[in-house]
């Protein structure tokens, strides 16, 4: 089984993506989330203080990043 790999995701008080992990630079913050949600949403958790966490394999982080820079 391969290990996840946790994208951490802190949200504004509006709702906006203030930083995230193992963004693509051509991407902002909310636009890399954005794409995260559309293509793994179930793999999204919400905790406390505005924070959040995607749990993905390196496998499909290094998907989703590939299909961003096409």
């Amino acid at each position: 089984m391969t290990d996840n790999v946790l994208i951490h995701v802190r949200f504004n008080n509006d709702g906006t993506v203030q930083e995230i992990s193992e963004r693509p630079s051509a991407l902002t913050p909310q636009q890399w989330f954005t794409k995260l949600s559309e293509k793994a949403g179930n793999a999204f958790q919400a905790l406390t203080g505005g924070r959040g966490v995607f749990r993905l394999s390196a496998d499909e982080i290094n998907a989703l990043k590939s299909a961003v820079l096409q």
